[in-house]
C-alpha cells in the first residue's frame, strides 16, 4: 500500500463543500486509471473505467435491458463506487471586533472533542494556522459548577494570533477551517483527521489500479465518483447517482469500531483487525442480501479477513446510489474506525488492505458471472 497517498490525502484541507484541493489531489493520482474523468455541477469527481475483458459483453441480456426499439441492450453491467471527498469542518460565520473568528459547523461534531485544537483557517488571503477555545473562563477563575459545562459547537472561536485590522483584511465570511493535525503511523494502525473518509478515496484508488494489473481484464464498466458534501447528507452522491444509471452501487466510507474500553461488547459494530466491514444495514440504506452473500463468498475464496456489520445511527453514499433513477442494487464496505469524527480517527493496516483487496475482487469477478 501506498501510505504516502493515504497520508497527503488526510492531510489536505477540505470541508463539505470546498473539496476543491483534494479532487486536485485525486486527479493527479489516477491520470492512468481512467478513459474518462469529469468533474460535475457539484464538485464530485466522476471517473469512468471501461470494460477491458473480452467477455465485457457477457450476460447482457440476463441484466434485462433493452433500447427503446425493444432490442435487447448490449451495455456491460455498470458498477458505481462512491467515496466522499469531503471532512467535517467549519465555515466561518462571523469575525468580531477583536479579530476572533465565530464558525458554523459542516458536519457533526461532538463538542467535547474540540477543546484546544489546532486548526488551519483557509481564507481569502491565506491559509493560517489557529487555536480554537470555547468562550468563557480559564480554570483558575473559573467556578466548578462553570467547569462542568459543556459548551455547544456555536460557543468556539478561533484565535488567529493576529491584531483585528490584519484579520479584516485575510478572513471574511464563508472561508473555511478544519483541523490541523499531522497523520501518524502506528505499528497496527494508521491515525489522522479525516480518515473519514479520505480511507475510501484510498481504497478506491488502490482497488482499481490492482484491477488495471490483472491480465485478464475487468467485463463491468466502472464508475468511480469521488462525491462532494456527504457529511451533510449525501448531496454529491446523490447527483452523480442519478447521472450514472448504476445497476450496481457500492459505499465506501468508515465504520464504526467500537471496540474500545467502556463500550458494551453488544455495541462494538466492528472489531479492529478482523477484516473489511461488509455493511448489512445502516440507517441510509438495507444492502442488498444477494450481494452481500457474494462479497463474503468472495472474501471466503479469496481468504479475505472480513466481518458483517450493522450501523444503527448513521449512513454513507451507497443509501443515495440505492435511491437513484430506477434504483440500483447496493451495498458498503468500509474498514472499521475507531474515535471518529476526531482528529484521531483510527484504522487497522489489516482492515484496510482487506478492503481494497475484496473490492478488487469483486471488480473482476463483476458481469463475467452473468454469461449465458
Amino acid at each position: 500500500m501506498k501510505i504516502d497517498l493515504l497520508r497527503r490525502l488526510c492531510e489536505t484541507a477540505g470541508v463539505a463543500g470546498r473539496e476543491e484541493r483534494v479532487r486536485q489531489l485525486i486527479e493527479s493520482e489516477t491520470t492512468d486509471l481512467f478513459d474518462e474523468r469529469r468533474t460535475d455541477a457539484m464538485g464530485s469527481l466522476i471517473c469512468t473505467r471501461q470494460p477491458t475483458s473480452s467477455q465485457k459483453l457477457a450476460g447482457a441480456a440476463k441484466r434485462g435491458g433493452t433500447t427503446r426499439a425493444g432490442a435487447k441492450s448490449t451495455r456491460p453491467l455498470r458498477v458505481m463506487i462512491a467515496a466522499h471527498m469531503d471532512e467535517i469542518g467549519f465555515y466561518v460565520r462571523h469575525v468580531d471586533e477583536f479579530g476572533f473568528l465565530w464558525l458554523n459547523a459542516a458536519g457533526g461534531f461532538d463538542p467535547r472533542n474540540l477543546f484546544s485544537r489546532r486548526v488551519l483557517v483557509v481564507a481569502k488571503g491565506g491559509d493560517f494556522v489557529g487555536v480554537m477555545n470555547p468562550s468563557g473562563k480559564p480554570i483558575h477563575i473559573s467556578t466548578e459548577a462553570e467547569r462542568s459545562k459543556i459548551p455547544g459547537v456555536e460557543e468556539f472561536f478561533v484565535d488567529l494570533g493576529m491584531n483585528p485590522k490584519e484579520v479584516a483584511a485575510k478572513v471574511q465570511v464563508g472561508d473555511y477551517v478544519v483541523m490541523q493535525e499531522p497523520f501518524l503511523e502506528q505499528p497496527h494502525k494508521l491515525v489522522s483527521k479525516a480518515m473519514d473518509n479520505r480511507m475510501a478515496c484510498f481504497v478506491a484508488i488502490e482497488a482499481v489500479r490492482a484491477v488495471a494489473r490483472q491480465r485478464a481484464g475487468h467485463a463491468c464498466e466502472l464508475v468511480v465518483a469521488f462525491t462532494t458534501q456527504e457529511e451533510v447528507g449525501l448531496r454529491g452522491a446523490s447527483v452523480a447517482a442519478n447521472e450514472a444509471g448504476a445497476d450496481i452501487g457500492i459505499g465506501l466510507d468508515v465504520n464504526l469500531a467500537c471496540d474500545t474500553p467502556g463500550i458494551p461488547e453488544n455495541q462494538r459494530i466492528t472489531k479492529h483487525g478482523s477484516g473489511v466491514a461488509i455493511m448489512v444495514q445502516d440507517s441510509s440504506m438495507i444492502s442488498d442480501h444477494k450481494l452481500v452473500e457474494e462479497f463474503c463468498a468472495l472474501a471466503r475464496k479469496h481468504r479475505i479477513d472480513h466481518q458483517r456489520a450493522i450501523l444503527a445511527r448513521g449512513g454513507q453514499d451507497a443509501g443515495a446510489i440505492q435511491r437513484s433513477g430506477r434504483g440500483a442494487r447496493c451495498i458498503a464496505l468500509g474498514a472499521g474506525t475507531r474515535y471518529i469524527h476526531t482528529v484521531t480517527e483510527s484504522i487497522d493496516r489489516n482492515d484496510l488492505q482487506s478492503t481494497i483487496e475484496l473490492l478488487a475482487a469483486y471488480l473482476v469477478s463483476a458481469g463475467r458471472q452473468l454469461r449465458g
